[in-house]
C-alpha cells in the first residue's frame, strides 16, 4: 500500500493526539476564502469516496480565467485516521495521479492545514494543488485536499530495509535526513510555521528521484512568542521532552527533536526511544541522554518543579551505534537531541553539518549514476543566513550551476 500523502498515522504508530482549535470563522468564510487558481475553492454535494467514485469540482474563474471543471475518480483508500481520510485518485481530465485528504469540517472554525499548505511552496514540501468543499445528504462540511501523489514513504522504505535484515545504505541516510532539515529549514523561516508531527509516516519519497517530501500538516501551527500551545502533541517515539515535560510556549526546535529521532532510527534500523507511554518515552529518553540537570528542565519547562528521577548516566553516543559508524553521524545525532531546546542546531545549521559533505562533492551522484534531486537551489530561508553559512551550505560547483559566483 503507498504511504498516505495527507500522512495518515500507521495503527499503534503514535497516541491519540489533541489538535489546538483554530481561531473561529464561519464555514461559509472557509469556504470563499480567497484563492489563486491553482488552490481554488468550490462546494460540492457527495458522499464518501469510493472505489470508482467520481467526484467532479470547479477551478479558476479568477482574474479573467475560464473555469473549468476537473473531475477525479477515487481509486483506494491509502490512509485513514481520526481527521478522516486519504485516498489515490486519477483526474479525469489529463490523467494525473493526485492524493486527495479529506476531513470533516468543524463550520465554527476555519481549517488551519488549508491555511498552512497554501502558503507553501518547496521542492522539500507537499504540494497543495486546489480544494473543495463537499456535503454529505446529513449536511456534513468536508473538506477536500488535493495534493501531489508521491507513492512511498520512510516509514515503508525503513521497512523494506528491516525485513531484507539490512541496514539502510549510509548514502540514502545523508540524502534523505538533508533533505527533511531544508524542508524544515523552509517552513520553520519562510511560513514560520512548526510541523509538530515530524515522523517517518509524514516523510514522502519518491523512489526513483529520491526525492523526500514533509506532509500531514494537520498538527502544524504558526507559533506565536508568548502565546500557549497544547504540550499533548507530536507522535510519542518522536516526541520533544519539554512536551513531556508539559511545556506550552516551546518553539520549532520540537521538531529538531523529532527529526533528531528519524536520523538515528535511519542509521539504527529501528526507534531510539521507543517508548510505550508519555512517561516511559521520557525513561526511554533519560536511558540515553542520562537524567537532565536542573538547569536542562528549567530550559524545557520552567513551570516544571517536581524534580524526583533516578540519577542515571548517559549513555555514551559511540555505544549506542555501531562501531562501524561515522563520528560526523553521532556527533549530528548528538547535537540534534539535546533536552535544552536552544542548544539543538537549527534546521539550516544542521544541513551544513560534515555529516552531508559527500552530498556537496562535484560529482556526487545516486548509486545507481543517476544525479541527486535539488539540494542547493535555496531561496527565502537564506534570507536572514550569515554568509558564511550560505558558503558551507552551497559547494562553489552549486554556485556556478545556479549562476550565483
Amino acid at each position: 500500500m503507498a504511504a498516505p500523502p495527507g500522512g495518515a498515522h500507521a495503527a499503534g504508530a503514535a497516541d491519540p493526539m489533541q489538535v489546538d482549535q483554530p481561531r473561529p470563522a464561519a464555514a461559509a468564510a472557509a469556504a470563499t476564502a480567497p484563492a489563486d487558481a491553482k488552490h481554488a475553492s468550490s462546494m460540492i454535494e457527495g458522499g464518501d469516496p469510493v472505489t470508482g467514485h467520481i467526484i467532479s469540482t470547479m477551478i479558476g474563474g479568477k482574474n479573467g480565467e475560464l473555469k473549468r471543471t476537473i473531475s477525479y475518480m477515487a481509486e483506494r483508500v491509502v490512509g485513514t485516521g481520526s481527521f478522516g481520510i486519504v485516498f489515490q485518485a486519477k483526474c479525469l481530465e489529463t490523467g494525473e495521479t493526485v492524493a486527495i485528504k479529506k476531513v470533516l469540517q468543524d463550520k465554527r472554525y476555519k481549517n488551519r492545514e488549508l491555511q498552512i499548505m497554501r502558503s507553501m511552496d518547496h521542492c522539500n514540501v507537499v504540494s497543495l494543488k486546489h480544494c473543495f468543499f463537499s456535503t454529505t445528504s446529513r449536511d456534513e462540511l468536508f473538506l477536500n485536499l488535493v495534493m501531489e501523489f508521491v507513492p512511498e514513504s520512510l516509514y515503508r522504505v525503513l521497512k523494506h530495509y528491516s525485513n531484507m535484515n539490512q541496514r539502510m545504505p549510509l548514502i540514502y541516510v545523508k540524502l534523505y535526513t538533508y533533505q527533511i532539515f531544508r524542508g524544515l529549514a523552509y517552513i520553520h523561516t519562510v511560513p514560520g510555521v512548526c510541523h509538530r508531527d515530524v515522523k517517518p509516516q509524514n516523510l514522502l519519497v519518491d523512489p526513483l528521484t529520491h526525492q523526500v517530501k514533509i506532509c500531514d500538516f494537520g498538527s502544524a501551527k504558526m507559533l506565536v512568542k508568548g502565546e500557549a500551545n497544547i504540550s499533548y502533541i507530536c507522535s510519542r517515539y518522536y516526541r520533544a521532552p519539554e512536551l513531556i515535560f508539559g511545556a506550552t510556549e516551546y518553539t520549532t526546535s520540537i521538531d529538531i527533536w523529532s527529526a533528531g529521532c528519524v536520523l538515528a532510527e535511519l542509521l539504527l534500523g529501528q526507534p531510539l526511544v521507543p517508548g510505550e507511554s508519555a512517561v516511559d518515552q521520557l525513561v526511554e529518553i533519560i536511558k540515553v541522554l542520562g537524567t537532565p540537570t536542573r538547569e536542562e528542565i528549567r530550559c524545557m519547562n520552567p513551570n516544571y518543579t517536581e524534580f524526583r528521577f533516578p540519577q542515571i548516566k548517559a549513555h555514551p553516543w559511540h555505544k549506542i551505534f555501531h562501531k562501524r559508524m561515522p563520528p560526523e553521524a553521532i556527533d549530528l545525532a548528538s547535537r540534534l537531541l539535546q533536552y535544552s531546546p536552544n542548544l539543538r542546531c537549527t534546521a539550516l545549521e544542521a544541513c551544513t553539518h560534515p555529516f552531508f559533505d559527500e552530498l556537496r562533492e562535484p560529482h556526487a551522484r545516486l548509486p545507481n549514476g543517476r544525479p541527486f534531486p535539488p539540494l542547493f537551489n535555496f531561496k527565502q530561508e537564506l534570507a536572514n543566513a550569515s554568509p558564511e553559512l550560505i558558503n558551507r551550505l552551497i559547494p562553489d560547483h552549486a554556485r556556478r550551476h545556479l549562476g550565483l559566483t
